[in-house]
């Protein structure tokens, strides 16, 4: 069978498409079926996705989707039922869940709980041999009009799994995206990724949390290496520097063997001076950091996360000591949090000196702790279903704030980041053409405000 997957773009023309259908394709071509990819932009019409979708004649159309991409692709698959009879699966974060949701509207026949490989390679088996899947007799995957499926225990090592298939992934100019492990042990309420550790600690199965070998990584890097260019890597995983026994020997290897820059995903809980000397002799150039709030009220009792302010300030001092860059992830208007505490926040950036940084207004994801908070609590607008998921205004009613008092932090924030892109770049250079369409952008906002 041939499995088309659609990449669905929501606000950005480009941008590394999703890891899942590189991995489903890869495990598919393993087994004797094939493989394609479909990428749509965000404003593509329906009648030119079908007839793209036409031109690949697939068997099956799968979609992994995050709660960003739902809307856009409820649109789509609702649309190209109406053009093409094509079945279609649905996976992701979103589809696991708010299954349904998702299940109820049109385009949608079947929905992966979870880990997804050995799912979908039974049901297109079962679609190949033309058997009904219209009930619970696939583990994970969920019919429409059928139960709740069980689920299987995931997949173990996750050396078992071949490496990504990378004509999926749509990366560019030598960067390469790497991930080591899936799962993730903190409890943050506000991460909708740690909710498939506790999904499958709920049930009788084994743990979602794995960690691939270190020469199972390198061997892909190689690989990647032997295909060429290999000019940077990019670790996906949520927290790479947990288990430093593991990040050590890989550092060892990686900066022998290797020596391409890199970066990655930490939290300050998990690094150490002499951890962030190993990483920066390996080839580590940059690390992001989530730091969220500048509160640590906010931060131990609503997000739970429990390292404090000082912790913070050390391990951005030492990040920039070992001649690594550091990127902080700050959220605004967390369920909870005042409008002083905001205020603690930009304090604390303005402390931290990071080199870069990004600032989200808070989203209730489902299946994350404070989405259920939300909905508990009445902070859940009506239509929110109905509403696209974006991180730069709240859709929530709040009774400590209110929107605006949000949109005035965002504003606060976008200033930060205009004047830090000022001291960067100085305005004369944006009128001799050595900046990029966004930068001059930025600078042409600076400049009339």
């Amino acid at each position: 069978m041939r499995v088309l997957f659609l990449e669905l773009d929501t606000e950005n023309a480009w941008a590394v498409a999703s890891l899942g259908p590189a991995f489903l394709a890869a495990w598919l071509r393993r087994h004797g079926h094939e493989a394609a990819f479909l990428r749509v932009p965000p404003t593509e019409p329906i009648a030119a996705i079908a007839e793209s979708v036409a031109r690949v004649a697939p068997d099956l159309i799968g979609v992994s989707m995050t709660t960003r991409q739902w809307l856009r692709a409820r649109d789509v698959l609702g649309g190209l039922r109406r053009l093409v009879d094509i079945p279609t699966i649905v996976g992701g974060l979103h589809a696991t869940f708010s299954p349904e949701e998702v299940l109820r509207h049109d385009g949608v026949d079947y929905l992966c709980l979870g880990e997804g490989e050995a799912a979908l390679l039974d049901l297109v088996e079962a679609l190949q041999s033309g058997r009904c899947v219209a009930d619970d007799t696939i583990a994970n995957i969920w019919a429409k009009g059928g139960a709740r499926p069980s689920l299987r225990n995931p997949i173990e090592p996750l050396d078992a799994l071949p490496f990504l298939a990378r004509d999926l992934m749509d990366e560019r100019w030598g960067v390469r995206h790497i991930t080591t492990q899936r799962g993730c042990p903190f409890p943050c309420t506000f991460c909708a990724a740690r909710m498939y550790d506790k999904l499958y600690a709920s049930l009788d199965t084994t743990r979602y949390g794995r960690r691939r070998g270190q020469g199972n990584v390198l061997a892909e890097l190689t690989e990647l290496r032997e295909q060429g260019p290999l000019n940077y890597v990019i670790f996906l995983d949520d927290t790479f520097t947990i288990q430093h026994a593991w990040v050590r020997e890989f550092c060892k290897v990686y900066g022998k063997e290797f020596a391409v820059p890199f970066s990655l995903n930490a939290r300050v809980e998990t690094v150490s001076q002499s951890l962030l000397a190993d990483l920066a002799a390996a080839g580590c150039r940059h690390i992001i950091y989530g730091v969220e709030s500048g509160s640590e009220r906010v931060r131990r009792e609503i997000m739970k996360r429990n390292a404090s302010n000082q912790r913070f300030r050390d391990v951005f001092r030492w990040t920039r000591e070992a001649g690594i860059m550091a990127t902080a992830n700050y959220i605004i208007g967390t369920p909870g949090e005042s409008r002083a505490e905001m205020a603690e926040t930009i304090a604390l950036h303005h402390e931290l000196e990071p080199v870069d940084f990004g600032f989200f207004v808070f989203y209730p994801y489902p299946g994350t702790e404070l989405f259920q908070l939300c909905r508990d609590n009445g902070y859940l607008p009506d239509d929110y279903l109905t509403r696209p998921a974006n991180h730069r205004e709240s859709i929530l009613n709040l009774p400590q704030v209110s929107r605006a008092d949000i949109a005035e932090v965002y504003e606060q924030w976008t200033a930060i980041r205009v004047a830090a892109a000022l001291r960067r770049v100085p305005l004369g250079a944006a009128a001799a053409g050595g900046l990029s369409v966004v930068e001059r952008d930025i600078r042409a906002r600076a400049a009339t405000a």
